[in-house]
Order: C-alpha cells, then sequence, then structure tokens
C-alpha cells in the first residue's frame, strides 16, 4: 500500500520535527520541508509526522481520501 504526501510551503515553518520524525519521507531544504517522493510505503511515522506539524502542512492521502493529520 503506499500513500501520497504533500507538503504545502506556504504554510511549512520549517520546524523539522517531519524530517526527524521520518527521515526517510522528508528533508529540509531552503528552510522548508518536502517530501524526498510524492508516493511513499504507507508508515505509521508518516501520519505521526503530518500529526506533529505545528503548521499542519503536510497531507497524507490514501487514494482520494485525506487521512493525516488526524482529527485529536
Amino acid at each position: 500500500m503506499t500513500w501520497t504526501v504533500r507538503v504545502d510551503a506556504g504554510l511549512c515553518l520549517g520546524s523539522g520535527i517531519c524530517a526527524g520524525t521520518a527521515p526517510e519521507v522528508f528533508v529540509l531544504e531552503e528552510d522548508r520541508a518536502r517530501p524526498l517522493a510524492e508516493r511513499v510505503a504507507a508508515r505509521e511515522r508518516i501520519l505521526e509526522a503530518a500529526d506533529m506539524c505545528p503548521a499542519q502542512a503536510i497531507t497524507v492521502h490514501d487514494g482520494t481520501a485525506v487521512i493525516g493529520p488526524r482529527p485529536d
């Protein structure tokens, strides 16, 4: 199973939490995060990164459904 991961560069604060949580998926570049690939293998760590993003700049999609960040 794969997910689509997106980072809204306009919202991203460059905190690095995502890259620290899932370095195989996210990288900081020019003070903003970006996914290394749009399609990634499904991993709980990716949802955790989306949940912890202080700007809620990360969205995780399973097909057409947005599954991250998860509601509180």
